[in-house]
């Protein structure tokens, strides 16, 4: 692979800037020596700028949601996008969110560019159980954990009956519930359909994989090989 395709795919550019950037003298690499159109030494070594290369494929972020964003690069306005580096709206293959939060839903949100990882960790066989933190507008009552549990509560509007699902009580008006699958707005849809109204809603953790309290909101870092695999343990 040229450098200028390099740098086009990590989101630099494209190839025609990336050329451009190249050739401006600020592509070095770790000992400040310019590097041509035609270098290519080790990645590890490559700076744009006196700095280190973004990471390269495959990569997996994990990013604390706020409210307020959405998953999609179609929308006007604030999406996750917009918290990462430009760049990385840019990269190809292209880094993508891993089972999307709605906008006005938060935390733990995971990306990535490989495509394989991504079906695996969404696909119901993989096990990858999800867990919500839901705050509530009613106290609850005492059926919906019964209700959720089931395996055949209907939502409006749909046909098949959800996935037995797991409900935890915290409070009055707290609970987590546990997922097995991600329909469209799903854990709000579950409570409305048990007579409540979701006021905030929270995903903390996919599989094996929590989301640390000291990553703030908004903020984001790139999972290790270690943190991946645990996705797949519970």
């Amino acid at each position: 692979m040229k450098l200028v395709k390099l740098l086009a795919n990590l989101g630099y550019g494209s190839r025609k800037e990336t050329q451009r950037l190249i050739r401006s003298g600020v592509v070095t690499d770790d000992t400040g020596a310019v590097l041509s159109d035609s270098d290519l030494p080790p990645f590890e070594r490559i700076r744009v700028r006196g700095e280190e290369l973004d990471p390269p494929s495959p990569m997996v972020l994990m990013l604390n949601k706020p409210d307020g964003y959405t998953c999609s690069t179609e929308d006007p306005g604030d999406t996750i996008y917009h918290l990462l580096p430009p760049r990385y709206a840019q990269r190809n293959p292209g880094l993508n969110p891993i089972g999307r939060l709605d906008k006005d839903t938060t935390g733990l949100l995971l990306l990535t560019d490989d495509g394989k990882l991504l079906h695996k960790i969404i696909h119901p066989k993989s096990g990858c159980l999800k867990v919500y933190h839901v705050i509530l507008d009613r106290p609850l009552e005492g059926h919906e954990g019964e209700l959720f549990e089931s395996g055949t509560l209907v939502l409006n509007s749909e046909t098949k009956p959800l996935l037995p699902a797991k409900l935890e009580v915290l409070g009055e008006k707290e609970a987590l519930v546990t997922l097995h699958e991600g329909r469209y707005h799903q854990v709000r849809r579950m409570f409305a359909a048990a007579g409540n109204h979701v006021l905030a809603l929270k995903r903390i953790s996919i599989g094996g994989l929590h989301l640390p309290d000291d990553l703030d909101e908004g903020e984001w870092c790139e999972l290790t090989v270690d943190e991946i695999a645990s996705i797949f343990t519970s």
